[in-house]
């Protein structure tokens, strides 16, 4: 690469970056629906059509947010588990969940844009899905290691759930049991239910010692998922 051509993508590098912290500015004032290319160019000092050389429309630029916002969760999960990686699996689980929470509410409205309410009109693409699997493949990896070493303890399952508690396994995690399969992903679905409950307020004038609620809950949850702790 000369070092014109160097020059010119680390300018598009810079611009890309502006171009999306101003488009956080404005999803913190405006939120998601309002979005506007027109508004973030104004901000920026650029005309629109330069702007639209860099993401060709709205949804674009949501679906680089979007995943922006999926990877830094995921970056913090991961960087949770790594930094215990000698702990039991009770332990593990409840630190990568812990970093979920703390990620949530530093970053109230980037959760909400990959968990909150849907965008209208928007349809998010399958290039989003890598970055959104991130925490829950974390999970899966957790299980899947005590599963393989300290074994899972045994976990209920209905006759009418068991075919799509097999098929669930079959697509997520072929190497744990069904039963795993079916908890993690209630467990995983209760995760972001718990920590959207705190974000968006709803725990406001009924939770007060939210850091400690919070730890009790997913202890419980690792438990559903037949964790158990260490001596």
């Amino acid at each position: 690469m000369s070092t014109a051509q160097g020059a010119r993508a680390r300018a598009r590098i810079e611009v890309t970056a502006a171009i999306k912290d101003a488009a956080r500015r404005q999803l913190a004032q405006e939120g998601a629906a309002r979005l506007s290319l027109r508004a973030v160019a104004r901000e920026l000092g650029m005309v629109s059509s330069a702007l639209y050389r860099y993401f060709p429309s709205r949804d674009d630029l949501l679906t680089a947010l979007i995943i922006d916002a999926y990877d830094s969760l995921g970056a913090a999960a991961e960087a949770a588990r790594a930094a215990a990686p000698d702990a039991d699996p009770v332990r593990q689980w409840t630190a990568v969940c812990e970093a979920v929470r703390v990620w949530a509410l530093a970053h109230p409205h980037e959760y909400a844009l990959i968990y909150g309410s849907p965008v209208p009109g928007y349809a998010a693409p399958q290039t989003t899905v890598p970055a959104a699997a991130r925490v829950g493949l974390l999970l899966i990896g957790i299980v899947r290691d005590a599963h393989r070493t300290s074994g899972l303890t045994e976990l209920p399952l209905t006759a009418e759930l068991r075919s799509e508690a097999e098929r669930l396994a079959a697509d997520l995690a072929p190497d744990l049991p069904p039963e795993a399969a079916a908890a993690l992903v209630a467990a995983w679905a209760e995760l972001f239910g718990l920590v959207g409950f705190e974000v968006f307020g709803q725990f406001n004038r009924v939770i007060e010692d939210r850091e400690a609620f919070f730890r009790h809950a997913v202890t419980r949850l690792a438990a559903s998922v037949g964790l158990t702790a260490g001596p």
